[in-house]
């Protein structure tokens, strides 16, 4: 798959620019490493279904570059003290993440002996998702004072963009999927194994941790919202079936190691 390999050359990209800047501006960079679990919301399952939730669980996993308005490494100095410099930093990703689909709830429970039920428990699925993006993170505290500070914690919120290659899988256990023996009515051509682009808002809530001087521990809870309803490789018609007229999106709890470059 050559889409990978894309976005990579896209982020060297964001980097080249922003070292660009960063020779213009003095800036300073960080870089880092985020991993955790994935929550994907799609067309599998039920919405709001705790076994849908749980059951729905994949990985994530990315790069992180981190423009600090607030720093100079160039002198080893601050930058003039203005609120955006001490409170803001934009954040540049490569992340991938990758989960496993299938239907959990009520209309698949073991006391449903119907044919729909069983064409339910038999469809599968999976989406992985390449993206890259940048999002504007909001320190409330001073950034400043966290740099110089070990032990000391710097909470966020981010609001951003990214686009993103997706690359869906869907069949099932009982034969070949878009046939009325093995796919429910709801699903018939609503079904697709073709990949795609797509455009995606991310917002997040996180706390850094000063663990050296150079180096952050930080955790944050992510949500992106995909402009598309394929993500998954299901997409019944919305008109019809409201309960899956929303757009697919993921929750994504990650951890992170952050280092400071000089």
């Amino acid at each position: 798959m050559q889409k990978p390999k894309y976005f990579s050359l896209l982020f060297l990209c964001l980097l080249v620019f922003t070292t660009s800047v960063n020779a213009q501006f003095g800036f300073s960079h960080e870089v880092g490493v985020i991993a955790g679990p994935v929550a994907f919301q799609s067309d599998y399952g039920v919405r709001g279904d705790f076994e849908t939730n749980s059951g729905n669980t994949g990985y994530g996993i990315g790069l992180i570059h981190y423009l600090n308005f607030s720093y100079k490494a160039e002198c080893n100095c601050y930058t003039p003290e203005t609120y955006f410099n001490d409170h803001f930093k934009l954040r540049s990703e490569l992340s991938y993440n990758k989960t496993e689909l299938q239907h959990f709830g009520k209309w698949v429970d073991k006391s449903r002996t119907s044919q729909i039920a069983n064409q339910l428990r038999g469809m599968r699925g999976s989406t992985s998702v390449t993206n890259i993006g940048m999002q504007l993170e909001y320190f409330p505290l001073s950034i400043r004072d966290f740099t110089a500070t070990i032990g000391s914690w710097a909470p966020f919120v981010s609001l951003g963009g990214q686009f993103s290659f997706y690359d869906p899988e869907a069949y099932s256990t009982l034969g070949e999927l878009d046939t009325p023996l093995t796919t429910p009515v709801k699903y018939l051509g609503a079904t697709t194994n073709q990949g795609g682009t797509v455009w995606s808002i991310v917002s997040s809530v996180g706390t850094r941790y000063k663990l050296t001087e150079l180096s952050d521990l930080m955790v944050d809870l992510r949500v992106q919202y995909y402009f598309s309803n394929w993500v998954d490789g299901l997409n019944p018609d919305p008109k019809v079936y409201t309960e899956n007229k929303a757009n697919d999106w993921n929750v994504w709890f990650n951890v992170g190691y952050i280092y400071y470059l000089q």
